[in-house]
């Protein structure tokens, strides 16, 4: 199998990504028997590891023209006049390479789970948070398998896109243990659980379907481990303080929109970028299908206490 960053169209994409860290690693003397809630989240994260390789079917075909078999109304440039402009082998190759971009986001954004829950680990000062996250560590892992594999199928993959890389910049650079939490238990893995969900049900190829489903049983632990943690260390923090994170919590959200463009993708296919974004700000079906996905971690949002009159998601 060739190295992904092989499979990549963008040129001169470094091979390493590195981010500079500043923070203190906590060590807990107590080793009491943890809260009830959080011990049970790590039982069922022992409980429900899967194995990529045994548990996916890879032997599964995928359609070079439309590898996850996806409607082509479920694709926001469907819905500008783009589209309609191309011939069956232009939307061809837009639609794998879309599908490509799409998985490629996914893998990109386990990756970066994979190395916040590692600092989550060192971080939290209490034992029984960290005996999860160590267990979110190896899901994660197994979840940038699973992508890889599938992505290399597709024969084009794409780096991180800059509004993702941006946010999760700042989740690795703030030394506060609780802004990896915001930055990734909440809003990123929030989100991803929820497209994981939209792909599952409109997807009609069966490998497809098998990885999102996998993944997404370990991610909704995941966010309920970001909610359980947040919702009980928020309150004790000053009105100041979670003020700063519901700004945090904003930005974030903004990030995530932004990342829906999909600048590069259309770069790459040398399609008219900026007519392309506008039409689909302006597609009902666009704004539907992004505020279907932010309205999944509304509850969450609400629940750790950073929902408030004066800003909302």
């Amino acid at each position: 199998m060739p190295s992904l960053r092989e499979l990549y169209p963008i040129p001169d994409i470094d091979p390493c990504w590195t981010v500079p860290q500043g923070f203190e690693a906590a060590f807990d003397w107590e080793y009491d028997d943890g809260r009830k809630q959080m011990m049970h989240l790590y039982q069922k994260g022992k409980d429900m590891q899967w194995d990529a390789l045994n548990r996916i079917d890879w032997t599964l075909d995928l359609d070079p023209d439309n590898p996850m078999e996806i409607p082509d109304e479920m694709g926001g440039i469907y819905h500008t006049p783009v589209w309609g402009k191309m011939d069956k082998k232009e939307q061809a190759n837009t639609r794998r390479h879309m599908q490509a971009w799409t998985t490629s986001q996914f893998m990109q954004g386990e990756q970066a789970a994979l190395i916040c829950a590692a600092k989550i680990v060192q971080q939290v000062p209490d034992l029984d948070a960290k005996f999860y996250a160590s267990t979110q560590v190896m899901d994660e892992a197994r979840h940038v398998e699973a992508y890889k594999k599938l992505i290399a199928r597709f024969g084009v993959a794409y780096p991180m896109t800059k509004p993702l890389q941006t946010l999760v910049d700042q989740a690795l650079r703030d030394s506060r243990w609780d802004m990896t939490y915001l930055a990734m238990q909440v809003v990123i893995e929030g989100l991803a659980l929820a497209a994981f969900n939209n792909i599952r049900e409109i997807s009609k190829n069966t490998l497809s379907q098998q990885v999102n489903a996998y993944v997404m049983e370990d991610e909704s632990r995941h966010v309920a481990f970001g909610r359980l943690t947040l919702s009980e260390y928020y309150p004790q923090l000053t009105q100041a303080e979670r003020n700063e994170r519901e700004e945090f919590l904003v930005e974030a959200c903004y990030h995530m929109r932004d990342r829906f463009e999909a600048r590069e993708l259309y770069e790459n296919l040398g399609l008219p970028v900026e007519e392309i974004i506008a039409a689909q700000k302006e597609s009902g079906f666009q704004q539907l299908f992004r505020t279907t996905l932010f309205q999944r971690i509304v509850p969450i949002v609400r629940d750790i206490g950073l929902w408030s009159d004066t800003k909302r998601l």
